[in-house]
């Protein structure tokens, strides 16, 4: 059941990626959208990502559609949890706090807890966004360049037949 899941996901992800390498938009159109996508939905936004992705799109003519909403499917209700555990792990060790502070109060431990989130949230999805950015933009330009190498081989086989 898990790995239909897994295989669906990963499924849904390379459609939508391939849907956005086909666009009409520049290599770094596609993966500047990605990595949009990706920061946007690393946070921790409650479901209004996609609200904000509507916006963006509406505001920006060239962010690719396929390519921003592509990074909800990489982080899916499966990862997400290791995004936020992730995220305040490394807002504690920003802050040098331990990762469950045990405050005064439950609204001091409340606080800080929300701090360590937020911080380390901002820096994971930071990081995230340059390397989904980095590795949208190599296969964007790997997929290009090989479908122009598959067209340019069928074209000269076409002209090839017209020599003597």
């Amino acid at each position: 059941m898990l790995r239909k899941r897994v295989a669906g996901y990963r499924d849904r992800v390379r459609r939508e990626l391939t849907e956005a390498f086909r666009a009409e938009h520049t290599p770094h159109q596609v993966a500047s959208s990605f990595a949009i996508g990706i920061f946007v939905t690393a946070l921790p936004t409650g479901g209004l990502g996609i609200g904000l992705f509507f916006l963006f799109v509406s505001i920006w003519s060239w962010i690719s559609k396929p390519a921003i909403f592509a990074s909800v499917a990489v982080l899916n209700p499966f990862v997400k949890p290791a995004v936020y555990v992730a995220s305040l792990q490394t807002g504690a060790t920003v802050l040098g706090t331990d990762p469950i502070p045990l405050e005064e109060t439950a609204t001091e431990s409340a606080w800080a807890v929300a701090r360590q989130l937020v911080i380390g949230n901002l820096l994971i999805a930071f990081a995230l966004a340059i390397l989904g950015y980095v590795i949208v933009l190599h296969l964007t330009r790997t997929h290009r360049r090989r479908k122009r190498g598959r067209s340019n081989r069928s074209l000269a086989t076409i002209l090839a037949g017209f020599r003597r």
